[in-house]
């Protein structure tokens, strides 16, 4: 790649997302604009396939089953569109991608769960904040100039 592209592609990708791996049962928060209204809206479903996980394009696919009908969305880990993905339970599976998982119903669609630790998978570091040139400091350093002149000032008046 580019090292333009390249740079320019990690001004965009977030500092950190949390680490989704096939069989797991997640919970997306999506940002959803209506006409002049924005909103946030849960997805919640089985995570049958991930893509790319160090890329800028990392990518998952969550299933669910909606009134009989399954519904299948994609999400980009690193859009800003997503402002968050809570791991709600995580399942042992062998395979990366679960596309079997479509044609199975009832008892034969369940995963067997794996134990872990909620509060870690789900905490995500904050970005290391930059620190940006302040704009106060020529405003600070002319009142710093001004109570300069103005000792010596009322000296002279003496």
């Amino acid at each position: 790649m580019h090292p333009l592209v390249k740079a320019v592609a990690d001004q965009h990708k977030k500092h950190q997302v949390v680490d989704v791996k096939s069989g797991d049962t997640v919970r997306v928060h999506q940002k959803i604009r209506e006409g002049n209204k924005e909103r946030i809206q849960v997805f919640e479903g089985l995570v049958i396939r991930t893509d790319r996980k160090k890329s800028q394009t990392s990518s998952i696919t969550v299933r669910r089953i909606t009134s009989g009908i399954g519904v299948e969305k994609s999400y980009l880990l690193h859009s800003p569109l997503v402002t968050k993905i809570e791991v709600v339970k995580r399942s042992k599976v062998r395979r990366n991608y679960l596309t079997y998982m479509r044609a199975r119903t009832g008892k034969s669609a369940r995963l067997s769960s794996v134990d872990f630790d909620k509060t870690s998978v789900n905490t995500v570091a904050e970005p290391p904040k930059k620190e940006e040139p302040k704009a106060e400091a020529p405003a600070q350093e002319a009142e710093a100039a001004e109570q300069k002149e103005t000792p010596s000032e009322a000296t002279e008046e003496k």
